[in-house]
C-alpha cells in the first residue's frame, strides 16, 4: 500500500518560514520524481516545485522555497522562506514514477492528503 505523509503545515505570519515534510511508503522512493502542488480555495491545483536528479520550481517561489529529498528516509522536504499572504494553499505532496520532471498534476501517480498553509498579512 503506497503512503504518502505530508507534515508541517501551519498559521504563520508574512515573512516567517515553514518547512513541509512527505514521509513516503509502499514505493521505491529513489525511481520516483517527487514534487509539490499547491492549491487554494477557488483556484486550480497549481506546480510548486519537484525534484529527481534535478530540481524545478514554479517561477512564484524560485528563490523562497528550496524542495529536497533524502533517499535513505524514503521523504521530500519543502522549505519555505519569506511567506507571503498568497503562498496560502492547501500543499500536496505527489510522486510519479515518470523519469523526468513535471509540472502537471495528471502525471503523478500517488498523492498524499495534503497540509495546510496559512500565511497572514
Amino acid at each position: 500500500q503506497v503512503q504518502l505523509v505530508e507534515s508541517g503545515g501551519g498559521l504563520v505570519q508574512a515573512g516567517d518560514s515553514l518547512r513541509l515534510s512527505c514521509v513516503t511508503s509502499g514505493i521505491i522512493f529513489s525511481m520516483y520524481s517527487m514534487a509539490w502542488f499547491r492549491q487554494a480555495p477557488g483556484k486550480e491545483r497549481e506546480f510548486v516545485a519537484a525534484a529527481r536528479l534535478v530540481t524545478n520550481y514554479a517561477d512564484s517561489v524560485k528563490g523562497r522555497f528550496t524542495i529536497s529529498r533524502d533517499n535513505a528516509k524514503n521523504t521530500v522536504y519543502l522549505q519555505m522562506s519569506r511567506l507571503e499572504p498568497e503562498d496560502t494553499a492547501a500543499y500536496y505532496c505527489a510522486a510519479s514514477r515518470k523519469a523526468g520532471i513535471s509540472w502537471y498534476w495528471d502525471e503523478y501517480n500517488y498523492w498524499g492528503q495534503g497540509t495546510q498553509v496559512t500565511v497572514s498579512s
